[in-house]
């Protein structure tokens, strides 16, 4: 069995301390790595900085994490379904800096692939670019924007193998193969552990090479953020 391969979630988590910064792969609730996140919450790891599009709801996801002020700081760019996240920023007991979506995926995908930092024009001349430099290429501004890397990058997938290669299912795509790439360690759960050689190549889209955990995970809830049924016609 591959050094990689896991027994449990428990032991693919050894060596998350207090103070690190920790990526979560998921939009919304769709793609998030339950396990890992609940794993976290029983461990009690606490003053965590933590990367994601969003913070979850109050009572799933990294709301979980938000209930027992394990999370110190939030980089995310959409919180807006987790009131317990505006309750903490109001009282000024969690950190919180937004970052525009395309920026932050370009942040993480720049920090898997080795550049420290870009410039880009989205939020320039707005509170995004306070403090950050501005720089005008072609007539026009950009900002600058540091990459983000973190120390342990937790992400969830479909399907992957003992050597770590992955694949996504449609939409739980999502963040979660730019996440993978920015973590010192990454550490991957799959709803199926499959055999090495039983991927076809060119579906795979994060590459084993990404990946230093990987454990088949248990009881995923998926749940649905924002439930829109058709009424049908009239």
């Amino acid at each position: 069995m591959s050094k990689k391969v896991f027994s449990s979630c428990e032991s693919a988590l050894q060596g998350l301390s207090d103070g690190m910064t920790c990526l979560f792969g998921g939009f919304g609730l769709c793609g998030i790595p339950e396990n890992a996140i609940e794993q976290i919450r029983n461990l009690g790891t606490k003053n965590l900085t933590c990367v994601s599009n969003n913070a979850g709801v109050d009572d799933f996801g990294l709301g979980l994490l938000l209930q027992q002020g394990q999370i110190k700081k939030m980089v995310s760019s959409y919180v807006g379904e987790n009131a317990l996240f505006e309750k903490l920023y109001l009282e000024k007991k969690l950190e919180v800096e937004f970052v525009p979506q395309g920026t932050l995926a370009e942040r993480l995908r720049a920090g898997g692939a080795g550049i420290p930092a870009f410039f880009t024009p989205t939020g320039v001349g707005t509170l995004v670019s306070e403090g950050k430099q501005i720089r005008e290429f072609h007539g026009r501004q950009y900002v600058l924007e540091i990459a983000i890397q973190g120390d342990f990058a937790f992400v969830k997938a479909w399907k992957g193998d003992a050597c770590g290669n992955l694949v996504y299912r449609k939409t739980a795509r999502n963040f979660n193969p730019m996440m993978a790439t920015a973590g010192k360690i990454t550490v991957a759960e799959v709803e199926e552990l499959v055999p090495v050689g039983s991927l076809d190549p060119d579906q795979v889209h994060t590459p084993g090479i990404y990946v230093q955990r990987i454990f088949q995970g248990q009881n995923y809830q998926k749940r649905i953020e924002q439930r829109t049924v058709s009424k049908g016609r009239i």
